[in-house]
């Protein structure tokens, strides 16, 4: 099972949405959101909300791929999110994620029984390539008990 399928398959707003996952490596994750009426806002664009869960699910698909070998002794959660809405966006929109961090660092301080935190950066764009949004989502990996 990819990390995209996985994701839609446990996370209930992935299926609501419909995302598509088109790419999921430690290195990036891309992932999808059709247009579809029953999303948009009162401009006939992509609602705030659902935008804001594209760019949440990319940010959760690179963390699964750059740390699914540390899920049984840490799940990761989200600490803080913060996005920015910089351009009307229309039609279908694409996520783009991308780690702030070196992986080894940061199984590093999980090796040294730390709770590491690393940033997101996620860059919304509409098909004709024009950035809609910027987020940046912090993450930590919770040691287990």
């Amino acid at each position: 099972m990819t990390v995209g399928e996985m994701l839609v398959a446990t996370v209930p707003m992935a299926r609501t949405l419909n995302l598509e996952f088109l790419e999921s490596t430690p290195e990036r994750a891309v992932v999808r959101l059709p247009d579809q009426s029953d999303y948009h806002n009162h401009v006939g664009g992509p609602h705030a909300g659902a935008m804001f869960t594209l760019a949440e699910s990319a940010s959760g698909a690179i963390v699964i791929a750059a740390f699914g070998d540390q899920m049984s002794r840490a799940v990761p959660l989200a600490v803080k999110a913060e996005i920015g809405y910089k351009k009307l966006a229309m039609g279908e929109v694409t996520a783009t994620a991308t780690l702030g961090r070196p992986i080894a660092d940061v199984v590093a301080e999980l090796d040294a029984g730390e709770r590491p935190e690393f940033p997101v950066a996620i860059e919304i764009t509409r098909a004709d390539g024009a950035v809609t949004g910027e987020m940046t989502v912090v993450w930590t990996l919770r040691p287990n008990s």
